[in-house]
């Protein structure tokens, strides 16, 4: 168990950090709202390692079974890795690449009509929030990764 989620944690992490910092990096001039699907879709592929490498680990080293239980361990263990790449993108690009994100995002925000309060939590406080959304996101894909995965013969 632990070489595949090594593995595939490895290639979510490579991936998610690559593909998540370039749509930064080439998306600065797209809409934020776009940005936002391009960031999404950006976690949901780098997640698609949690299916394969719990299919990778049923089939090869498993003999063919796995539980729900141990499917959705793998899972979560591989999302970790996947959400520290899509964390660290970000807090690559908010440090290095365009440290004025948060200015420019407040300013977006009020003209297209925000009157709430923005807080400029800080890049590490923001690439902690990437962290756990890409975290919920893994759950559900563990979890149905699992179900569809799972056989215990």
């Amino acid at each position: 168990m632990k070489n595949t989620v090594i593995k595939f944690g490895v290639y979510g992490f490579v991936f998610a950090l690559l593909v998540f910092l370039s749509g930064l990096y080439f998306g600065q001039d797209v809409d934020y709202s776009w940005g936002e699907v391009i960031g999404y879709a950006t976690m949901i592929a780098s997640l698609s390692f949690v299916y394969f490498g719990i299919k990778h680990f049923r089939d090869k080293e498993n003999g063919g079974t796995i539980t729900f239980t141990k499917a959705v361990v793998i899972g979560l263990l591989i999302s970790l890795f996947t959400a520290a790449g899509i964390a660290l993108a970000d807090f690559i690009y908010t440090t290095l690449i365009n440290p004025d994100f948060f200015k420019e995002y407040t300013a977006v925000m009020r003209q297209e009509g925000y009157k709430g309060e923005i807080p400029d939590y800080g890049s590490g406080f923001m690439a902690m929030i990437m962290f756990l959304t890409v975290m919920i996101i893994g759950l559900i894909i563990s979890l149905l990764s699992a179900l569809i995965l799972q056989n215990k013969n």
